[in-house]
């Protein structure tokens, strides 16, 4: 599993040592790429070289047909793109872009993704940001990563635009040559092209591209899609999960209105969330109702709300993706078709009065 981070790396350190509690000590908008595997009950990591070798880098460009010059010097997100396209297509999987919450060391962030990946049978890249708390506990270190998460978001912008840009650059590949072989095929007959061609385009990208962010990390995804020049919200996305956000309700309309989408952007309400109803202790008189935590005001026009606080075993879970879906089949699938593209709301019943739905 690749990892994108703005957290501080060594490489010489040891096991997950080699990520740090603190952003990149170039900035917060470095971006360095690891690697992680599961080791026994652990995981492993290497932190990944920035640049790539160029004979490297050309036998990419030359595998997808990549509108990209060989000889000049290409970096590790050139090989995270081409990997993580190749095992798509190879495993029939989609891809889940996962922003992870407040306080969450790096082995927190890897148990959360591996579980995922076999739980939903998706892959996941994961963003993780320096949520830590600055080294300091309660009040002090919620209000740490929230700076942190504010000064991140130029962060995950870049790490966005760079999903973009491969995406682009790839699919550009796929269409001409579908394109080139359906006119091969039918060069006479129109209706028949298009519809070979159709067909070969899903055979060559299978899979969509989807997103959860969850908890703080819907306040980094706020932060970033309310500056002024966002490149990171470019349409990537079919599904954008926005699960148990640590943000304020009250306006909330204002930025997720502006997600660009293909499907869908559901946002998960759990009344009896633990971590919510302390995140909103925490701070103080300032902080508002949080959105994950609050069935009223659900004003968006794009929003798809889906009230969790009744479902059996959510409780006063802050992850249902986690273990409640484990011991709920209903809500277990209803994530699973979120993280796959699918209009996930089609299995729910429509709560007119509270403008939610709900699992049946």
């Amino acid at each position: 599993m690749f990892i994108v981070t703005n957290r501080r790396v060594d490489p010489e350190a040891s096991g997950l040592d080699k990520l740090g509690k603190r952003p990149n000590e170039k900035g917060n908008n470095e971006l360095r790429v690891v690697e992680a595997k599961r080791r026994g009950n652990g995981f492993a990591i290497d932190v990944l070289p920035d640049e790539i070798s160029r004979s490297e880098a050309k036998a990419y460009i030359e595998e997808f047909s990549l509108d990209l010059d060989p000889e000049i010097q290409h970096y590790a997100s050139l090989r995270v793109a081409c990997e993580l396209v190749r095992k798509l297509r190879a495993k029939k999987r989609h891809l889940l872009i996962f922003v992870h919450g407040y306080n969450n060391e790096i082995q927190d962030v890897l148990r959360a993704a591996f579980e995922l990946e076999k739980k939903y049978n998706v892959e996941v890249l994961p963003f993780s940001w320096p949520a830590n708390g600055g080294g300091v506990h309660g009040k002090l270190s919620y209000l740490s990563d929230k700076r942190d998460a504010r000064a991140s978001a130029g962060a995950l912008e870049r790490t966005l635009k760079m999903v973009h840009y491969f995406l682009m650059k790839i699919s550009e590949s796929s269409r001409e040559t579908c394109r080139c072989k359906a006119f091969e095929k039918y060069p006479e007959n129109a209706e028949k092209r298009d519809a070979l061609y159709a067909k070969l385009l899903r055979k060559e990208c299978p899979f969509t591209i989807n997103a959860m962010f969850h908890s703080m990390g819907n306040y980094l995804y706020k932060q970033m899609l309310k500056s002024t020049i966002s490149e990171g919200n470019e349409l990537i996305f079919d599904n954008v999960v926005l699960c148990q956000a640590d943000t304020n309700n009250e306006g909330h309309a204002g930025w997720v209105d502006s997600i660009r989408h293909n499907r869908r952007v559901f946002i998960t309400i759990n009344e009896n969330d633990y971590a919510l109803r302390l995140s909103r202790i925490k701070p103080g008189d300032a902080q508002r109702a949080r959105l994950g935590h609050f069935a009223k005001r659900l004003n968006s026009r794009i929003a798809y709300y889906v009230n969790l606080t009744s479902a059996s075993w959510v409780q006063e879970s802050h992850s249902p993706f986690g273990d409640p879906a484990k011991k709920n089949d209903r809500l277990a699938a209803f994530f699973e078709q979120a993280f796959s593209g699918l209009p996930a709301e089609e299995g729910l019943r429509y709560k007119e009065e509270g403008h939610w739905y709900e699992l049946r």
